[in-house]
């Protein structure tokens, strides 16, 4: 039986990865990405497995362009996972909440919380029909304190939050918030361009594997890191 998944973000680093690994698979995808040619690349990429690939440019943030997702993955006979991918930093680079315009906060927490959450508020019909999964895209900043991490690390704990009260309130779905740990991707760059150590992280491929375990085990609904879920697979 075919499976089908929304990634959004997917035209770059971790939902491009995720995109790939799940189109190996068999899996057919609804992509999203504001960039169109980028997105296209990706969809060609996946569609080479053989797998059936709608790609939609658009930006979360509309409601309108949920709502065209959502119904693509109906068209595809249903919807087995939702991964809320798409992130935006509220600052490039990042810096100290002193300094963090307020405009940028509001644009985190928009893409961030209120439109994953108008995402999933649209999706789950067909998510419980399919008693499927929600993954949320966190980040170890949403629990720790690191200084000019103030305004993305705190949309990410708003969505940890919403991860956890939708779990409780949807038992019949699994909703996971997971935390890649910091990759070598455009995103951690525009985060942090002068990091030395940017050569060292690791590239999203490397973290897609601690996904496809959730999958695979169909683990319960919580929090996790995917570093520590391959250190422990080793």
């Amino acid at each position: 039986m075919c499976r089908a998944a929304i990634i959004t973000g997917a035209s770059k680093g971790l939902g491009r990865a995720l995109a790939a690994a799940l189109a190996e698979r068999g899996w057919d995808l609804v992509l999203d990405a504001r960039s169109e040619g980028a997105l296209r690349s990706a969809a060609q990429e996946a569609r080479g497995q053989g797998v059936r690939v709608v790609a939609l440019p658009g930006d979360v943030t509309d409601p309108a362009h949920r709502v065209e997702l959502v119904s693509a993955a109906r068209e595809l006979g249903g919807l087995d996972l939702l991964v809320n991918n798409a992130s935006a930093l509220g600052a490039e680079p990042l810096v100290r909440l002193a300094d963090l315009p307020l405009e940028g906060l509001r644009a985190a927490l928009e893409t961030n919380v209120v439109a994953a959450l108008g995402l999933v508020q649209e999706a789950l019909p067909l998510l419980r029909a399919a008693s499927g999964t929600v993954i949320g895209v966190s980040s170890d900043a949403a629990v720790e304190a690191y200084g000019t991490w103030g305004g993305y690390g705190s949309s990410k704990a708003a969505l940890d939050q919403l991860s956890a009260v939708l779990a409780e309130e949807e038992p019949g779905v699994r909703v996971w918030s997971v935390d890649p740990g910091d990759m070598r991707t455009d995103l951690y760059a525009a985060a942090v361009p002068d990091d030395e150590d940017m050569a060292a992280r690791p590239l999203p491929e490397e973290m897609v594997p601690a996904f496809l375990e959730l999958l695979d085990r169909g683990a319960a609904s919580g929090r996790y890191a995917a570093p520590a879920l391959i250190e422990a697979s080793r």
